[in-house]
């Protein structure tokens, strides 16, 4: 079987979209076979169509960034995180040895004091009760010990809410980081 230079691009683009949504894939997939479509009608060959394009798999990562972004952006949470981070990764995979000892150190500097301030909250909510329960005035001052495990909690709610908010302005970081990268690397690369 002989694939023509339309077939070979559009195979190298569906695999590299392969793990997407179907629809997402179905939805590039004919995008670009109507730009086929087009340039055929317009007198060009397939071979120069293609070239035209781009490199599939160039294509198929430059999608997948998107893809996890604009989730990312519609509906943030744990997995749409982890598809615009690796998305994004993925594009920018030159620059890999720059961003990821970064991405790595950040991550678990991030989670050690996730960590911390999670034992640090439960802490201070497991110690209330003991507090509360020693509300005798004769075993000495109840409120401060009420007023001690409120602060624990509270503080360490604080900071597994800073660690939150840090980790989402890497992720946003991240991604303005990609897209910069595309914008300034795509043109000396076509």
């Amino acid at each position: 079987m002989n694939m023509t230079g339309r077939q070979i691009f559009l195979d190298r683009l569906r695999t590299g979209l392969r793990g997407l949504p179907s629809e997402v894939i179905e939805d590039t997939v004919a995008e670009y076979a109507a730009h086929f479509d087009a340039g055929l009608a317009a007198g060009h060959s397939e071979a120069d169509i293609a070239a035209s394009l781009g490199d599939p798999e160039r294509l198929a990562r430059e999608i997948r960034a998107e893809d996890g972004v604009r989730q990312w952006k519609s509906t943030p949470g744990p997995s749409a995180a982890i598809r615009a981070v690796f998305g994004i990764i993925g594009l920018v995979a030159v620059d890999i040895l720059i961003v990821l000892p970064f991405l790595l150190s950040g991550g678990a500097i991030i989670l050690g004091l996730f960590l911390v301030a999670f034992v640090v909250c439960l802490a201070g909510t497991l110690l209330l009760p003991l507090a509360v329960m020693s509300l005798s005035p004769v075993q000495g001052d109840w409120l401060q010990g009420v007023l001690m495990s409120l602060g624990l909690a509270s503080g360490g709610a604080a900071v597994a809410t800073l660690c939150v908010l840090v980790t989402v302005l890497t992720i946003n970081l991240l991604i303005r980081f990609g897209r910069t990268h595309y914008r300034v690397v795509a043109p000396a690369v076509s």
